[in-house]
């Protein structure tokens, strides 16, 4: 790829893509790209002096290209596009996303994260302590990591670390040097067909990584070879308990072997504790002192849209996140629950996808269940139609919810519903859209009277 001097990327604004558009014009390269929709990330490229274009149109730019200097780079969400037919018909190198990241890995020190849910937490996190380590990386990550307001962290070329993604086997293109999985539940059936097959998927990506003492999977995960464990609250190869809150702080103390040491940071939820058991394992493993591991810890902000809490003066608490499957809402749910008891949670949830929804219909149901008042938004379809998914929406999944103060709304109507509800704690949740109601709800919501 160094040959390269010119990289197009269609779909420039998707999360990952545009972490590798920031790699390409770190090292110097000409970026510049196509996306249907003008986003604040679109904004922050564009202001770093990526140019993009948001109509489907072979301009001067494109056409002025040559082949041999070029190297288009897409997202499988791209189906039908006239600028990729002009690049494939003049015969430009034409690559998958997951293919070109492949390829970074192949002449880099890679440390891999995987798994159906915490792959984004914890990849960040390994960065970070890679950063405070001052190891020479270059991370690319699938959120934006509240400590750069970005996706993507530049200190090196020499080691890689990166969100191994699942959807479309792309994680298979990889060459992981190190890695973590961080669990396996059934998601993305739509490309799997069934569980066994996802399960498959991942133990080949397992097979990937060439030492067993570089593999870390948590403690109850089969992954089908020899591997390091990681776990909470129980005995693994690496484990943490003694989890406590102190002053807002959550307390652990991370256990390796022989080696005791206390940890704290500003992450709430069991199951970031275990996120950051298996980051540190690996830093530690690396060679990182503990007292930059440590630091790195207490640094750490977080990942907008994980786990994002606010505390107002009035008492109300208001949680943005992600989560877009049953397992990520227990999680979310149940955090907000064990350190909040009492309080009268409101929950504003968009589901994503219709094959997901339908999938794990009564999942999310159960789920839901859990608040105390609940709106329901429209299913977000991302790549889907609805008409191949007859009778399958979010009035249909309301029935399923066991719980008397439930309604389905629109998105342009959530911001209004929610300002005439009653509550302690309001989450928002969900991977499409609804990150839109953030600005508006914590410019209100700060305003009222306790």
């Amino acid at each position: 790829m160094k040959n390269y001097q010119n990289f197009y990327f269609l779909g420039i604004g998707g999360i990952g893509m545009s972490a590798l558009a920031r790699y390409f014009h770190a090292a110097g390269k000409n970026v510049l790209g196509y996306d249907k929709t003008e986003t604040k990330l679109t904004a922050e490229l564009q202001k770093e002096g990526i140019s993009i274009t948001f109509e489907d149109v072979v301009d001067e730019k494109i056409s002025s290209l040559k082949k041999e200097e070029t190297l288009v780079i897409y997202t499988p969400a791209i189906k039908v596009l006239k600028i990729l037919d002009y690049f494939n018909e003049n015969g430009f190198e034409v690559l998958k996303r997951a293919k070109v990241l492949g390829m970074i890995t192949e002449d880099t020190n890679c440390i891999a994260v995987a798994g159906t849910h915490g792959k984004t937490t914890t990849s960040s996190l390994v960065a970070h302590l890679c950063k405070v380590a001052n190891l020479p990386f270059s991370g690319f990550l699938g959120g934006i990591a509240e400590n750069y307001k970005s996706n993507f962290i530049f200190n090196g070329t020499e080691m890689s670390v990166l969100e191994a993604d699942e959807y479309d086997r792309s994680f298979l293109n990889l060459s992981p040097d190190w890695a973590i999985i961080t669990s396996i539940d059934a998601d993305h059936l739509d490309i799997y067909g069934d569980t066994e097959t996802i399960e498959q998927g991942f133990r080949d990506f397992a097979d990937l990584v060439p030492e067993n003492d570089q593999l870390f999977v948590r403690k109850g995960v089969n992954i089908g070879r020899p591997c390091k464990t990681y776990a909470v609250n129980e005995e693994a190869d690496y484990y943490s308990d003694n989890l406590h809150i102190v002053d807002g702080w959550m307390m652990f103390d991370f256990h390796a072997g022989e080696q005791t040491v206390e940890f704290a940071w500003q992450i709430p939820g069991t199951h970031n504790v275990e996120n950051a058991t298996a980051a540190i394992a690996v830093l530690h493993n690396l060679g990182a002192d503990f007292s930059a591991i440590q630091e790195g810890i207490s640094s750490f902000k977080g990942i907008k849209r994980r786990y994002t809490k606010h505390t107002f003066e009035n008492g109300k608490i208001y949680v943005d996140d992600y989560a877009h499957h049953p397992t990520e809402l227990n999680a979310v749910i149940g955090s907000i629950r064990t350190f909040n008891p009492n309080k009268k949670l409101l929950v504003a949830f968009q589901p994503h996808l219709f094959s997901r929804t339908r999938d794990f219909a009564d999942g999310f149901a159960e789920s839901l269940a859990a608040a105390d008042e609940l709106l329901l938004l429209d299913i977000y379809p991302a790549r889907e139609l609805q008409k191949d998914f007859e009778g399958v929406n979010s009035d249909w999944l309301l029935e399923k919810v066991q719980l008397e103060k439930k309604e389905v709304c629109r998105l342009s109507e959530a911001f209004d519903k929610i300002k005439e509800k009653d509550f302690d704690i309001l989450l928002t949740v969900g991977a499409g859209n609804i990150d839109t109601l953030y600005d508006p709800i914590m410019n209100w919501i700060g305003t009222l009277k306790n």
